[in-house]
């Protein structure tokens, strides 16, 4: 009996197959960064439109006209969004002219620091002191120049900022366009888990940066009251950059104490770090047993080890841009794999549901057990 075509199968060696899946992955990492600049501004504008969707949709439905609605909705947005740029950009411009002055203060306290020290262990601090003055002026320098390269960096990311609404209004427009193409891609049998991927792919990325947004308030509000209180200058930029870097998953937590840290100890005193690791300490733990729980958890299941690699790779491939995106990322691959048979174990893999741990100590029992049964007894 002879086999046709479609009886035969390809089967493919397993050095081969290592050989194309990596040839594959760097393909893809290549295409991503070198297409940054048209990827990062297209990234965000699906992220927001997704968000934005159902607002529009819940305007179309209060016979609004479909494009005066879309311009509604991204008018308020935009507006917000302005208005919220110009406080930090204001902010951030407050902190620049203070710079010199918090130099010169780190300064004297690390030379009053070095004196101290230098009595207690009888050294002799004069190469140090000549050491700090070196570096506080390339300090200033180097802090000059990169001034100048941020603003730079600013002015061409103002430029993909004013691209993002109109991709976001041509997004929201083609909505139903571009979803009968996702769905036409795939056969008939396809269509209904297409069609079911996609959506629950929206709700995940909706559910998921409200409730960001809401986690980013909420620590942003507490960030700043403790520094208020603490009487910790830059209290406004220093809660919202902390609630900001929040958002990214361990990283951003380190880097923000640290931050408070340094401020407190350059503005205020030594004690005042103390008070501030208390202040964090406790806003950290409102925000991992109470906010995250009530408001983000369920959103997202990616447990931490996949979490950091994608923040650092993220930061590789786009820089800061890349380590807000790549978590929402992650989710939709992880989605898409819980979906198709052949790529359920990598989403499990990515996922943070632990399976139950092996008990060990019954197994030998019983095989302790057995061994101490006689054979004619087992036979009865």
């Amino acid at each position: 009996m002879t086999k046709t075509v479609k009886d035969k199968i390809l089967i493919v060696p397993l050095y081969l197959k290592t050989v194309l899946i990596t040839i594959g992955i760097f393909a893809v990492f290549a295409i991503l960064y070198i297409a940054q600049s048209i990827l990062i501004p297209l990234v965000f504008a699906l992220i927001i439109a997704i968000v934005l969707h159902p607002v529009v949709n819940w305007l179309i439905q209060k016979k609004i006209n479909r494009v005066v609605a879309i311009v509604i909705v991204l008018s308020i947005t935009v507006i917000f969004i302005a208005a919220f740029s110009s406080l930090i950009f204001r902010q951030v411009i407050r902190f620049s002219e203070s710079w010199p002055v918090l130099v010169d203060k780190s300064t004297a306290m690390i030379n009053q620091t070095i004196a101290d020290a230098a009595i207690f262990f009888d050294v002799r601090p004069k190469k140090i002191h000549v050491w700090i003055a070196v570096t506080k002026e390339e300090l200033i320098n180097k802090s000059s120049v990169a001034i100048g390269q941020t603003l730079v960096i600013l002015g061409n990311a103002l430029v993909v900022l004013f691209l993002i609404p109109v991709y976001v209004f041509m997004i929201l427009f083609y909505q139903p366009l571009l979803r009968e193409f996702i769905q036409r891609l795939f056969s008939e049998s396809n269509k209904a888990k297409v069609s079911k991927i996609v959506s629950q792919i929206k709700v995940v990325i909706q559910r998921y940066l409200i409730g960001l947004i809401i986690e980013f308030v909420l620590v942003a509000i507490l960030n700043i009251a403790a520094l208020l209180m603490l009487g910790i200058e830059y209290a406004i930029l220093l809660g919202i950059l902390g609630a900001l870097l929040n958002i990214i998953p361990y990283i951003g937590g380190i880097i923000s104490v640290a931050l408070f840290m340094l401020v407190a100890f350059v503005t205020k005193s030594p004690v005042h770090v103390l008070y501030v690791v208390v202040a964090y300490s406790l806003i950290q733990l409102i925000d991992n047993n109470y906010i995250i729980p009530k408001i983000v958890a369920s959103k997202v299941k990616i447990n931490a080890l996949f979490s950091v690699i994608v923040v650092i790779a993220g930061n590789m491939l786009w820089g800061i841009p890349g380590m807000f995106l790549s978590i929402p990322i992650l989710a939709i691959v992880k989605l898409v794999f819980d979906h198709i048979d052949s790529l359920k174990p990598w989403g499990f893999l990515l996922g943070d549901t632990m399976p139950p741990l092996i008990k060990i100590a019954p197994i030998f029992k019983k095989l302790k057990l057995k061994k101490t049964i006689p054979e004619h007894a087992e036979n009865v």
